[in-house]
């Protein structure tokens, strides 16, 4: 639709023609998709604000971590338990409990960074396989951002979701109690922690 062939809008530009053409043959969709670009800018404002949200705990937890390596807490924590003397079984047992406390202040990350050094040495000098050790230590991380009622994933949910922090604990608790079978199989079979590794090791 132009101007030359289009004689009723011979004083129309080419794009000016185009838009007059489409609001004739589709009266409803300029409605549409004003009402199309509305609901992306309110996604758009929506997943600005949760991002921010998410940010600002994250931005809390990285300050609460830098004042936890100050302090020397989580160290001294693995420390103590080290100077313990515990079995292998009840050493596991205490960095179970010492990791599930840690989610409650620390995310994932900075939980292993602050600790590893530390538990690494003892954990050898207990007789623990290292890798095995490396896919325990995941689990009981991820286990600990979402322990019920204050692991640190659930405060991320409930910023997100704007539900209650007891209402997200207990849907939270299928995954938590998952996990934890997962640690005692993990616990009880070294092997389904160990077989790949081994596997591929041994080419």
């Amino acid at each position: 639709v132009s101007r030359y062939h289009c004689p009723r809008f011979s004083h129309a530009q080419d794009r000016e023609a185009v838009a007059m053409a489409r609001a004739f043959v589709f009266p409803g969709q300029g409605s549409q998709e004003v009402g199309m670009g509305r609901e992306f800018a309110e996604s758009l404002r929506g997943a600005a604000i949760t991002t921010c949200m998410i940010a600002f705990i994250l931005l809390g937890a990285s300050f609460l971590t830098v004042a936890m390596g100050f302090t020397g807490i989580p160290r001294a924590l693995a420390a103590w338990i080290g100077e313990q003397g515990y079995s292998q079984f009840a050493l596991l047992t205490a960095l179970l409990v010492f990791f599930i406390v840690l989610g409650f202040f620390l995310d994932g990350i900075s939980i292993v960074v602050l600790t590893t050094s530390v538990i690494l040495p003892m954990v050898l000098a207990a007789g623990i396989d290292p890798i095995w050790f490396g896919v325990f230590l995941v689990l009981v991380v991820e286990m600990s951002q979402i322990t019920p009622p204050v692991g640190f994933n659930l405060f991320v949910l409930q910023s997100i979701t704007g539900r209650g922090i007891f209402r997200i604990a207990r849907m939270a608790l299928p995954f938590f109690l998952i996990l934890v079978v997962a640690t005692l199989l993990l616990a009880l079979f070294p092997g389904i922690a160990l077989w790949l590794p081994g596997t591929m090791l041994s080419r």
